[in-house]
């Protein structure tokens, strides 16, 4: 996992690089972890993992899951 990270395989599933590194955490205002084989964009600081689905980015707390200690441990 890096910070910014080719996107996955699919290309309706794909992410513009571009747009990676200008999204922050919408809690902290702190950098994003890209995760392309998950799909997710971590918040380390909120400890939060906001999911991307059809190459878009779901930046809201309803759709974020809690990152648990061995999520942690990956990054």
């Amino acid at each position: 996992m890096s910070e910014i990270e080719e996107t996955a395989d699919d290309p309706a599933n794909a992410v513009d690089p571009k747009l990676l590194e200008l999204l922050v955490c919408p809690f902290t205002k702190t950098r994003l972890v890209y995760d392309a084989q998950a799909r997710e964009l971590i918040s380390k600081a909120a400890g939060l993992a906001f999911p991307i689905r059809n190459g878009v980015p779901l930046m809201i707390e309803d759709a974020a899951r809690k990152l648990n200690d061995d999520d942690f441990r990956r990054l």
